[in-house]
C-alpha cells in the first residue's frame, strides 16, 4: 500500500478531487457496502485503485467488492483483470452472465449493453446485501451524456454523482465526477492499469459517444475551458429562459421538419 507521501502528483491530485467530490454530493456514510463497478478500463481500475488508497486513512469505513460482468466480449483477457485484482489486494467478484444470448456485440448499441450490465449489478448488489454501486464515470463522461441526451433524445439530462434508486434502497456514485479524462490516463499509465483497455467493447470506436468525443476534442482546441462550462452549466440552469414553449411544441416541430 502506498503511503500518502510516496504519492505522484497525480494520485495526490486526482485523489484529493474525488474527496471533493465525495464531501459535496455525501457519496458514502459509516458502514456502507459498495459494489465498485470494474469494466476492465482505465477509468474504472483508477476508482478502485483510490478508493482502495482513501480506505486507509479516512474515517469512514466501508466494504468494497470490485465486480466485473463478463458478457463475453471477445478475446477479453479476464485472467489478467483477475491478476490486477490480486495485485491491488481487493476482494473481487467475476459475475458470468451471457445477456447477449443469440446476438453479437455487432448488433447492439451502447445504451443497450450498458443498461444490461448494470441490471446484472443492481441484482447482485441486491443478493449480497450492497447498497451502493460506484461507477468510474468522469467529468468528460458527465459531459458527453449531456451532448447525447441533446442530440439524440431532444433532452436535457446528464449523469447524476449520486443518484438514489428504488426508493433509496440502492444508490449509484460517481466518486470521479471532478475528474478529466486525460488525467485518469497519466494516472493509469503511472499504476500500470492501462493494459486492459485494447481489449474494450468492439463497437467502442464506432458509437455515438465517440463521435461526440471527437467533436468535443476539436473544440477544446479553441476553447479549452468548454467541457468545464459544460459541466458548470448543470447548476447555471436559467429556468426563465427555457420555460413557456407549448406542451406539443415537439410534435409542432415533427411535421414542420
Amino acid at each position: 500500500m502506498l503511503k500518502k507521501s510516496n504519492l505522484s502528483k497525480e494520485f495526490a491530485a486526482i485523489s484529493s478531487r474525488m474527496g471533493k467530490a465525495i464531501g459535496d454530493y455525501d457519496m458514502f456514510q459509516d458502514g456502507d457496502k459498495v459494489l465498485v463497478a470494474v469494466s476492465g478500463g482505465k477509468d474504472s481500475l483508477s476508482l478502485l485503485r483510490i478508493l482502495q488508497f482513501r480506505q486507509s486513512f479516512i474515517p469512514i469505513k466501508m466494504e468494497f467488492l470490485a465486480v466485473f460482468v463478463d458478457s463475453g466480449i471477445p478475446d477479453f483477457p479476464v485472467e489478467k483483470l483477475e491478476s490486477v485484482f490480486k495485485q491491488l489486494d481487493v476482494p473481487y467478484r467475476i459475475e458470468k452472465n451471457d445477456f447477449l444470448g443469440e446476438k453479437s456485440f455487432e448488433d447492439v448499441d451502447c445504451f443497450w449493453c450498458s443498461w444490461n450490465r448494470r441490471k446484472v449489478l443492481f441484482g447482485l448488489a441486491q443478493r449480497l446485501g450492497f447498497n451502493k454501486i460506484a461507477f468510474g464515470h468522469h467529468l468528460d463522461d458527465i459531459v458527453e451524456t449531456v451532448l447525447l441526451n441533446l442530440f439524440y433524445q431532444g433532452e436535457i439530462g446528464a449523469m447524476k454523482p449520486k443518484q438514489e434508486l428504488f426508493e433509496g434502497k440502492m444508490c449509484i456514485v460517481r466518486p470521479l465526477a471532478y475528474e478529466k479524462e486525460e488525467n485518469i490516463l497519466i494516472f493509469a499509465k503511472q499504476e500500470g492499469l492501462d493494459g486492459l483497455s485494447k481489449y474494450y467493447c468492439p463497437q467502442n470506436d464506432k458509437s455515438k459517444r465517440m463521435q461526440v468525443k471527437k467533436m468535443l476534442a476539436e473544440l477544446e482546441q479553441e476553447n479549452p475551458a468548454i467541457k468545464i462550462n459544460i459541466f458548470k452549466s448543470l447548476q447555471n440552469i436559467k429556468e426563465e429562459y427555457l420555460l413557456g414553449f407549448p406542451e406539443k411544441a415537439g410534435e409542432i416541430l415533427k411535421k414542420v421538419l
